[in-house]
Parts: C-alpha cells; sequence; structure tokens
C-alpha cells in the first residue's frame, strides 16, 4: 500500500542557487527593441538630459521602465525585475535614479514628451516597413480609434477629481490604431486630463487627434487613406470641422448622440429603407436594420459629404431602453464621409471601433490601472511609458509571431512565454538560454527568436 504525499509533491526549498534565469522569455522583448532600433531612438532622443559622468542612460533607464511595465509592473520600483537579470536586460539604474529621471522628464514639460513621441513615431514607421503585410496599413490604409478612459485614484494626485461616473481619478484621452481581427492595436495618443473632463470635449479631442496623426508614418497624416473613429463623444460640430478641413481631408466615422431631430427624422424612414444590418463576420444579422437619414435633418451648417447613417436592433434581454428608442428598438448613429459602400458594411466597420475597449482593457493590464505618481507632469510621463510597454507588446508579434499566437493579448504574452525561466550557459564567448522542452510553448519562443535575429539591424 503506497503512502498518500497530498495532492501536490513535496519539495525542499533553499536559496543560493545559480545558473537559472527567471523572466527569461523576455528576451523576446529585449531582442525587438534592438531590432527594431528602439534603444538607439530614445537614447539619442534622451540624450539632452544625460548628466556629465552619469553611469545610466537616459534612454536606457526609461527603456527598463517600460519593459518592466510590459511584464506585469506598474510603478517605477519594479524595475527590480530587471536589476535582478543583469544577464539579460544588461545593468539596471537604482529607484532613485529612475525616480530623478522621470522627475527631470516632467519639469522639462512638452520638451521631454515631444523628444520621446518623436522617436516612437521614428520607430513606429520601420517597424510598420519591416512588418509588411502584417503591418496595420499594410492595405494603404490605417484606422485610429478615439477613447476615453477613467482611471481611478485612491489618493490625492494632482487633477484627480470626481468623474462622471461618480468617481475619483482622472480621465484621459487615448488613441490606438486598429490591427484588426488578426492582432491587437497599437497607442499612438495618450492625453492626461482631470477626472471631470468632459467626454465630449471638441479641442481634447482634436489634441488627440493631433498626437496621434503625428505617430503615423507621414503619408498617412491626412488625407482619405486615414479613417478616425470615435464614440458619439467625438460627435461634435468643432471636432468634424477639423477632421474635414480642406488640406486635412481625413476620413471619419464618428457616433451621433440620438437628438430630438434625429428622432424626428427616423420616425419618417419608410419601411423599405431599412436594410439588414451585418454582425461581425459580414452576414445578415436578424434583429437589426440600417437605413440613411441624411437628406432629412438639415445638415447646412455641418461639413459637406456628411452622412447620417442610423440602426436600429432588438435590445439584448436586460438591456434598458431610452427615451429616443423607437417602439422597443435600441436606435444608434453615426456620421461617416465615405462616399459609396453598402450601408451594413459602413456601419459595422463603425461597430469594430468596439475593438478599442479591448485596447483599453490591455492597457489596464499594462500600467494604465493606476497613476503611481503625484504631480500631473509625472503622470504625463507615466503615460508614455504605458504606451511604450504598449508599443513593444504590439510590435514584438508583428514580425516574430504567427497565426493565433499573434492575437494572444498581455495577460497570455505574460504567463506563456516571458514568464519561462531558463538554464544560462556560458560556453567560450558566448551564452546560451535554454528553455526546458517541458515548457508547452518553448518551441513559440525559439522561433519567435529565430525571426527577430533575422530581421536588419537599424542603420
Amino acid at each position: 500500500m503506497s503512502k498518500r504525499i497530498g495532492l501536490y509533491p513535496r519539495v525542499r526549498v533553499e536559496g543560493g542557487g545559480s545558473g537559472a534565469v527567471s523572466q527569461a522569455g523576455a528576451v523576446l522583448l529585449v531582442q525587438t527593441v534592438r531590432r527594431v532600433g528602439l534603444a538607439t531612438a530614445i537614447s539619442a532622443a534622451l540624450a539632452p538630459w544625460r548628466k556629465p559622468r552619469a553611469v545610466h542612460d537616459p534612454g536606457k533607464v526609461l527603456l527598463d521602465v517600460a519593459l518592466a511595465t510590459a511584464l506585469g509592473g506598474d510603478c517605477l520600483a519594479d524595475v527590480a525585475m530587471l536589476r535582478a537579470e543583469p544577464d539579460i536586460f544588461g545593468p539596471a539604474a537604482s529607484d532613485p535614479t529612475v525616480s530623478r529621471l522621470i522627475d527631470a522628464l516632467a519639469a522639462a514639460g512638452p520638451k521631454a514628451l515631444t523628444a520621446i513621441r518623436t522617436a516612437r513615431a521614428e520607430v513606429r514607421t520601420r517597424v510598420w516597413e519591416l512588418a509588411g503585410e502584417d503591418s496595420p496599413a499594410a492595405g494603404g490604409s490605417v484606422i485610429v480609434d478615439i477613447d476615453g478612459v477613467l482611471v481611478l485614484a485612491h489618493s490625492e494626485k494632482q487633477d484627480a477629481t470626481a468623474t462622471w461616473k461618480k468617481t475619483y481619478g482622472h480621465h484621459p484621452l487615448v488613441a490606438f490604431v486598429d490591427h484588426g481581427p488578426a492582432g491587437s492595436g497599437e497607442p499612438v495618443a495618450a492625453l492626461l486630463r482631470p477626472g471631470n473632463a468632459g467626454s465630449n470635449t471638441a479641442a481634447d479631442h482634436i489634441e488627440t487627434a493631433q498626437l496621434a496623426l503625428a505617430q503615423l508614418p507621414k503619408h498617412l497624416r491626412r488625407g482619405r487613406q486615414t479613417l478616425i473613429r470615435t464614440d458619439s463623444a467625438g460627435g461634435t460640430h468643432a471636432f468634424l470641422d477639423w477632421l474635414s478641413k480642406p488640406g486635412r481631408w481625413l476620413s471619419y466615422s464618428v457616433g451621433m448622440t440620438i437628438t430630438d431631430t434625429l428622432h424626428q427624422a427616423v420616425l419618417k424612414i419608410p419601411k423599405k429603407a431599412w436594410t439588414p444590418a451585418y454582425d461581425a463576420g459580414g452576414t445578415e444579422r436578424p434583429g437589426a436594420w440600417v437605413a440613411e437619414i441624411t437628406d432629412m435633418p438639415d445638415l447646412n451648417t455641418w461639413p459637406k459629404g456628411m452622412r447620417l447613417v442610423v440602426r436600429k436592433e432588438r435590445p439584448h434581454p436586460g438591456a434598458q431602453l431610452r427615451f429616443t428608442d423607437l417602439d422597443g428598438l435600441r436606435l444608434t448613429c453615426f456620421a461617416t464621409n465615405t462616399k459609396g459602400g453598402q450601408l451594413a458594411d459602413l456601419e459595422l466597420r463603425h461597430r469594430r471601433r468596439a475593438r478599442c475597449e479591448d485596447r483599453i482593457r490591455n492597457a489596464r493590464d499594462t500600467g494604465l490601472r493606476n497613476l503611481p505618481l503625484h504631480d500631473t507632469a509625472q503622470n504625463q510621463i507615466w503615460l508614455e511609458i504605458v504606451s511604450l510597454a504598449l508599443d513593444l507588446l504590439a510590435w514584438m508579434p508583428m514580425p516574430a509571431l504567427t497565426g493565433q499566437t499573434r492575437r494572444w493579448e498581455p495577460k497570455k504574452l505574460r504567463l506563456r512565454l516571458f514568464s519561462a525561466a531558463a538554464q544560462l550557459v556560458r560556453t567560450g564567448r558566448r551564452r546560451w538560454l535554454r528553455f526546458t522542452t517541458r515548457w508547452p510553448w518553448t518551441d513559440e519562443i525559439t522561433r519567435a527568436i529565430d525571426r527577430l535575429n533575422v530581421l536588419p539591424s537599424p542603420g
């Protein structure tokens, strides 16, 4: 008769080991930093903040914090994860050195933000060129989604105020480039605002759009090939005028609030004018219809070429209807300047902006759940660090991962790839990381490293 020892094997634990590397899978991110030229670009951008005889490069310090955030950290002190593994991440700065750099960048204000953002834009262009057909602009067009996010504060921080949801914190506006169903998304703007900032403030939407466009390759910063999508918060006269300004000519798909005027126009739509809407797969969706009402309300003061498309559908069980809904059917409306195309296709394209909610959820898991610093200027630098971390999490899969693995979100990347441990072996003048064959995703890691290694080195 065998003696039971419990549900799990019993092992003895002691310290003093050597040769093993924790978070060894993060070498994927380190190699991405090297191959896309991010290390060189950030180092050059932050050169003005390097003090004489300084030991640590400011660019390396900032990238270390971004790497720690990409690995799941949520404060500056989490750079200790990198400091513990110098064979993978190199020498990492101490906590006081990191704090002093953040303070110096915050004190520099727009100058430091411009330097970081310019470096990110430069590298983004190179990454998209390397990605080829896997680039979000491979088809010659790109989609940018703008949305607001509430970040709660549990202490008195600068500009933390009561929010419209009766919580307390900040209300940043963020923008992401949509990678479509085959990928995630890239952050291209993060505008820090007080918690009581309005949801439909046109000036903030314009500033966020400007920041987002500045991150795109130059040929995509104006013209119909760039589509700006927002929910009804962006459906303001001033924002649509800005998007449609001659010389800018951006495409847009912007949600509109159902006003009494629009509601009355919907009531006049003949039954035969409604056409079936599409579901996510592009097939007809039962219980949902779309129609165009451009000619019904007076749009003389709105931008030329603007079209209004309205959708009605049976609400899902438990949904609450609004006063503006029609005969028990939920109404939504959006404006677009896209000419031609089936209404159902245009409406499906607009509804796919819901993917931005997934990008925001991933951002919350990558440092955006909390703004760890006190001053607004410091937390704006933190938003740039979060954006750098999200950039890395989006850039690494494009050339390195294939199939379903390219769609893995940050949590899954951390659990399956980045957290993998390895044995560090020194032979001759080389160092090798040997991942155990028992780890189910070792092949994914090694194949991804091979794909990154064949990328051309940055000039």
